[in-house]
């Protein structure tokens, strides 16, 4: 019979070393190694160019001084859930960020930001739509 504390001395008594746990706490530092997609990597993060993980991108971007937000429902991929999504923001990390917690305050539900638009659950145009207008926001949709 194999008892694991013999086999462990064994595999470090062969000049071999058994390092599950150690490798898989550290996969914070993965990076692509080789793609068939075309398009560059980024060299900060190691993703692909069109997918950056940079916290920094998109972030500094200035918030014009008339914004103008447009409105969808979706519900293709959610698993039947519907989510008013706000898009053609700027892209500005604060900016969605302060926006979201407000449009979630406001409405009463979660959300998220998600690719420089916010995600608001639940059907919500309608309160949406008032918040932004009353933050002086132009409202398509």
């Amino acid at each position: 019979m194999w008892s694991h504390a013999a086999g462990s001395q064994a595999a470090v008594a062969a000049g071999r070393r058994i390092a599950h746990d150690g490798y898989m706490a550290s996969r914070a530092n993965e990076r692509l190694v080789y793609s068939t997609g075309e398009g560059s990597v980024c060299r900060r993060c190691g993703w692909p160019a069109a997918n950056c993980r940079c916290s920094s991108r998109g972030s500094e971007a200035p918030v014009p001084a008339r914004v103008v937000a447009k409105l969808r429902v979706e519900k293709a991929g959610r698993g039947g859930k519907t989510v008013t999504v706000v898009y053609d923001l700027p892209r500005n990390a604060a900016f969605l960020k302060g926006l979201c917690q407000e449009l979630k305050r406001a409405c009463g539900s979660g959300g998220a930001v998600r690719d420089g638009a916010v995600e608001i659950q639940g059907d919500l145009r309608d309160r949406v739509r008032d918040v932004l207008l009353e933050k002086g926001f132009g409202v398509k949709g």
